[in-house]
């Protein structure tokens, strides 16, 4: 789920300050503690050899996230696409591989247990 920052409801605004919210923005149920994440993405980093091996040879956790900058596209089991780009929020569910197509800056949020387990599967991959 992409949403840009214009489209993310004001709540309050009063001078020097500006408060958005985008509530319903995905589930953490079932889940425990999470981890904060930057990504520094030079373009043309694909994930999909990355995630060979894990469950459907994808992302088997969801993030929660801000682009800082450049641009990403994931695609999920069903082959469908998403790009999201500089301040967006996005929200990208379980199930899914990620492309950059221009140097990105995200930061992300995730339940830390099943991305370090994702994490530590993308070092046993690099390492051979």
């Amino acid at each position: 789920m992409r949403v840009a920052r214009e489209k993310v409801d004001v709540q309050m605004e009063i001078p020097g300050a500006v408060i958005r919210q985008r509530t319903g923005f995905g589930s953490v149920k079932g889940f425990d503690e999470i981890s904060a994440e930057l990504f520094t993405l030079a373009a043309g980093v694909d994930t999909t050899p990355l995630f060979v091996g894990l469950e459907g040879d994808l992302c088997q956790c969801p993030h929660w996230g801000f682009v800082l900058k450049g641009q990403l596209t994931t695609t999920d089991a069903t082959g469908a696409k998403e790009t999201v780009s500089a301040n967006d929020l996005f929200y990208w569910p379980a199930g899914h591989n990620v492309k950059v197509d221009a140097d990105a800056e995200i930061v992300m949020f995730s339940p830390q247990r099943e991305h370090s387990h994702v994490i530590q599967h993308m070092i046993r991959k690099v390492k051979g």
